[in-house]
This record gives structure tokens, C-alpha cells and sequence, in this order.
């Protein structure tokens, strides 16, 4: 069985060629014993991938040790709760708990928030700006790609400002493997933000406001969340709502910088040139890396001689299935012509999953980049890169995946 180490920081940095690997032996859907000890089969392969996805026989309550040993008394009590949200259920239940969670994510509101996220954008941009002219580095994530998606999704979830960097503190912590992490750090995180959560909830009760949050904890009808499944929706908005373009905005930007006739063509080409970046960005440099554990239901046939059996553990792995060979032309160059109108009409991506748990945030994703990027680049058209792209520390693990730096100045 193949042996792999999520929280090696060579293999976060470049996890294609291991994958690529596992497709080459013709095995685009394979078990890999990882190194805490426990064993999954990734799933590299774009039509495997699509097909797991979306069949009712690979189960998203994961099994108990799927991908991690289990923890224990307090944390294991506050992980129990977070990890009971819609993305670990099933059928009605999963139904249930996306409905009500939908009603922030519908096109109309999302779409109503373009004139908020240009505001926030350009509030952003200003500070960047004034460091970027004082000389010296400036990081695209600590300074663009985190604060602006934490400032849109905190305001649509009612989180105050001054809890932010606390919250991406504990969520980096908790979407890491262990082994990437000092001693306690996981288990503390876990403790942190389950009490956190209880708080913010309690607040919200006692002084609502127009929040996402209030309207939850505030909902009369029959099938609204109980306390537990308050805190695990709390949890996983957060987490997916700025995690995924926190990613998408530092991967583009680092790949437009290394990039720059790519950057110049979305310049010129205006709206369709950014939304092919924004889409080739998704494929090829895929913000979540893989779904979250899904396990078989029975023994189930892939095709080609692929049998996963009953009871495995099983992770889609999306970074991979986006660059599978035998889907994508020229699958491991970065090309937005292939998403631009007229372009190869490539298969849609699966940045953001398929199926019934299709990430609802992506709708938003898509607009704070689009109308994130060609901003960053109006401020501050003559930045470049302070560090050599090949050596950027990359995020540990299988679940989420983007630069944890992107050191860049003006040009002198």
C-alpha cells in the first residue's frame, strides 16, 4: 500500500507528482496507508471523483477514524459537536440542515453584496497600498487574501471584528494534521472554538441583530437547528466561508505574478479575462484539496477493476481529479483561455465539489474574486514577487490547500 505523510512540507507544497503517481499505476482510485496510522482510498480520478460524489452508497457520516486517531475527553467532546454539521449527514437530514443554512447563500443576496465587497475591497487595498509604499514586503495573504474574505463572511454571520484573528488562529489549526502542529495545539483549537461558539450563540440570543447567526438561533420553526447543530453550522461557515477564498485569492495572485501575459490578457480582456482566471485558478490550484471523508456505505465498483469495499474510508481528492490527463489538456500548465469564451470548453471543475453537498458558498467565492482581483492589480499594477515561488510554504494536510505566504514589493 502507498504511504503518505499530509504534513510534509515538500508534499504540501507540491502534491501533484504523488498523485499523478497513483493515476499512472492505473489506479485512480487507490488505499494509501497515512502516517498516523490509519489508511483511506484517495479518489484521483475526474470521473470517480464525479461518481463518488454523487452516489448515495458512499456515505458523508465518516467512519469514526477516518483520516485521524480519535481524540479524547474534552476535546473529543468539542470536536464531536463542531464535526455535526451538514457537510458529515446524510439525506433528509443533510437536507434539512442546507436548507436553512441557504437562505444567506441565494443568488439575489449574494449578488447584493457586490457594492459592500468593492467598500471592503477598497478599505483593504488602501491599507496594503500605504505599507506597499513605505517599501520593504508586503504579504498577499496576511494583507489581502485573509481580512477580505474574513470581513465578508463575519458580517453575513455577525462575528465582531476583534475575534478574527483568533478565529483563523483555530480554524488553521483544526483544518491541519496533527503532526504539523506543536503538542496541544489541535486539542486546544478544538476546545477554543467549541467555546467561542457557545458564546456567540448565547449573545446573539440575548441581543440579536440582522445577522445569519441571530436569524438561526432566533428561528421558531419546528425543523430549526437545536444548540448542538447551532454549533457546528457556526463552525463550518466560518471555516468555509473565508478558508476557500482566502485560498482562491492567494493562488491567483501568486500564479497572475508568475504569470504576467496571463495577467496582462485578463487586464485587457476586462470581465471575461478575470472570470477565466478565477476559473482556471479553481482548477488548477484548487482551494479545497479534498472533500471531507466519505465512507462506503457496501462494496462498491468504480469501473476498470477499481472495488472499494464496504466500510473504507474514502476522500475525493479535488486538487487531483482537476488535473487528471485524461480530462484536461495540458492538465499541469496554468491557462485561463481554456475557460475564456471561445476557449477549448473545458469540463467544469470540481473545485467546489458535485452533487448534493456542492458547496453553497461558491456563488461568493466567485464574486469576492472577481471583484477582488482586478482591483489589486488597478492599486498596485507594479508589484512582484520578493521570494522564489517554488520554496512558499504551503498549507499541511488533505482538506484545504493555498500558500501560507505570498511575499511581494513594488517595483523600484
Amino acid at each position: 500500500m502507498t504511504a503518505l505523510d499530509p504534513a510534509d512540507a515538500a508534499f504540501a507544497r507540491d502534491p501533484y507528482p504523488f498523485y499523478a503517481a497513483l493515476r499512472e499505476q492505473g489506479r485512480p482510485a487507490a488505499p494509501v496507508a497515512l502516517s498516523n496510522g490509519t489508511s483511506a482510498w484517495l479518489v484521483t480520478g475526474y470521473r470517480q471523483a464525479r461518481t463518488v460524489l454523487a452516489d448515495p452508497r458512499f456515505s458523508n457520516v465518516p467512519a469514526p477514524k477516518a483520516g485521524r486517531r480519535t481524540s479524547e475527553g474534552t476535546t473529543a467532546g468539542a470536536r464531536s459537536v463542531l464535526e455535526q454539521h451538514m457537510l458529515n449527514t446524510d439525506g433528509a437530514e443533510h437536507r434539512r440542515l442546507r436548507r436553512l443554512a441557504s437562505v444567506a447563500f441565494t443568488p439575489r443576496r449574494v449578488d447584493a453584496l457586490t457594492d459592500r465587497i468593492a467598500g471592503l475591497t477598497d478599505s483593504v487595498l488602501a491599507e496594503l497600498t500605504a505599507r506597499a509604499e513605505r517599501g520593504g514586503v508586503v504579504d498577499l495573504v496576511d494583507d489581502f487574501a485573509f481580512p477580505l474574505p474574513v470581513l465578508v463572511i463575519s458580517e453575513i454571520l455577525g462575528v465582531p471584528e476583534q475575534d478574527r484573528l483568533d478565529l483563523r488562529t483555530w480554524t488553521y489549526r483544526v483544518g491541519s494534521p496533527a503532526g504539523a502542529l506543536a503538542p496541544g495545539e489541535l486539542d486546544q483549537a478544538w476546545q477554543s472554538l467549541h467555546r467561542y461558539f457557545s458564546q456567540l450563540i448565547a449573545e446573539k440570543r440575548r441581543r440579536p441583530g440582522e445577522d445569519l447567526f441571530s436569524l438561526l438561533a432566533h428561528d421558531d420553526d419546528e425543523a430549526a437547528l437545536d444548540d448542538g447543530e447551532l454549533l457546528a453550522m457556526a463552525f463550518l461557515l466560518l471555516f468555509a466561508g473565508y478558508e476557500t477564498t482566502m485560498n482562491l485569492l492567494a493562488s491567483a495572485a501568486l500564479l497572475l505574478l508568475g504569470h504576467p501575459d496571463e495577467l496582462r490578457a485578463a487586464r485587457r480582456d476586462g470581465d471575461s479575462g478575470w472570470a477565466a482566471v478565477i476559473e482556471e485558478t479553481l482548477r488548477h490550484a484548487s482551494p479545497l484539496e479534498g472533500t471531507t471523508w466519505r465512507r462506503a456505505s457496501e462494496e462498491v465498483d468504480l469501473g476498470d477493476g477499481t472495488v472499494v469495499p464496504a466500510g473504507a474510508s474514502v476522500l475525493v481528492v479535488l486538487a487531483a481529479a482537476n488535473r487528471d490527463p485524461a480530462v484536461f489538456t495540458d492538465p499541469d500548465a496554468f491557462r485561463p483561455d481554456r475557460y475564456a469564451p471561445g476557449g477549448e470548453r473545458a469540463l467544469p471543475h470540481l473545485a467546489f465539489g458535485h452533487g448534493p453537498h456542492v458547496c453553497l458558498g461558491a456563488r461568493l467565492a466567485r464574486l469576492e474574486a472577481m471583484v477582488a482581483l482586478p482591483r489589486l492589480f488597478d492599486a498596485l499594477p507594479d508589484l512582484h514577487l520578493a521570494a522564489d515561488p517554488g520554496t512558499l510554504p504551503y498549507r499541511p494536510g488533505l482538506l484545504v490547500r493555498g500558500p501560507r505566504t505570498v511575499p511581494v514589493r513594488r517595483a523600484p
